[in-house]
């Protein structure tokens, strides 16, 4: 992703973040009021985990990867993209008092906002810090698990990312992180349309591809915990392309799936495939 992508995207997610759930479930990115729901047409329901706290839930994501996360008490917990703080208060409430959350994001506005939801819910475990997910604003060794949610499909570089989970973990620890992947390739004008891309959708990579990359980066014991089919309504499809793309997108074999990934860090590191000067980053 250019630079000015990345700018596109802190912008879009800063405008969401001072929306609500149903003003972001009605538009198709969240800040242009299109009338589709590219945003929330991926989302799963965290209404029944404890810890959920409404005010946080922006209904971004693609799946449950604190319900995946095998969080326990005394846990040091990293969220990658938190967002308005959804995945990290329902993983405060597994980690109890004794653990600790980090929850990293780069628009300020998310930050702004997830701040305030912590001091609202005297959450005073978890901190929210501004930085970039290929280079993480963190001490190597400090997380026993890392969570993410729909998010790392936004980075160019996720051979980067990878390595900077693999970095931050400790000896042991895991990972346990909801994306959106492929299978075959979407309609190439797709790939163009911003919007898209900030929905997660025409940033995917193959799933394959995205599962080597963390084999790569040197984890033990991948694990797909749970996946599903994302299914785009007609409508979205419609503002996209024409009537003729739309059949051929709706007969063809592309699938868009959102899946939750379970890697471990080995208990004795020797080296990373993907760390400094290891080639792949």
């Amino acid at each position: 992703m250019s630079t000015n992508l990345k700018e596109m995207v802190r912008e879009k997610y800063s405008t969401i973040a001072e929306q609500s759930k149903a003003e972001n479930a009605t538009s198709c990115c969240g800040a242009t009021g299109c009338g589709t729901g590219v945003y929330n047409i991926m989302a799963d329901d965290y209404s029944t985990l404890e810890g959920y706290n409404a005010n946080a839930d922006l209904g971004l994501g693609c799946g449950l990867p604190t319900a995946f996360a095998k969080l326990q008490p005394g846990h040091t917990v990293v969220d990658l993209g938190s967002g308005a703080g959804n995945d990290c208060f329902v993983a405060q409430a597994a980690v109890g008092a004794t653990g600790r959350v980090i929850g990293i994001d780069f628009s300020d506005t998310m930050l702004q906002k997830a701040r305030a939801n912590a001091q609202k819910l005297q959450a005073t475990n978890v901190e929210f810090r501004q930085g970039d997910l290929e280079d993480l604003p963190l001490t190597s060794n400090i997380a026993d698990v890392v969570i993410s949610n729909c998010v790392l499909n936004l980075v160019p570089n996720k051979h980067k990312v990878f390595s900077e989970v693999f970095r931050v973990l400790k000896p042991g620890g895991h990972f346990s992180i909801s994306d959106v992947v492929l299978q075959g390739h979407l309609p190439a004008k797709w790939q163009l349309v911003a919007e898209l891309y900030a929905g997660c959708i025409s940033g995917a990579i193959q799933k394959q591809d995205y599962l080597n990359i963390i084999a790569e980066a040197g984890f033990d014991g991948v694990l797909v915990q749970k996946e599903k089919e994302i299914v785009v309504p007609a409508d979205i499809l419609a503002a996209y392309l024409t009537p003729d793309e739309v059949i051929e997108y709706q007969e063809g074999t592309v699938k868009i799936q959102s899946i939750t990934v379970f890697g471990q860090k080995p208990e004795t590191v020797t080296s990373s495939k993907c760390a400094p000067g290891g080639g792949c980053c």
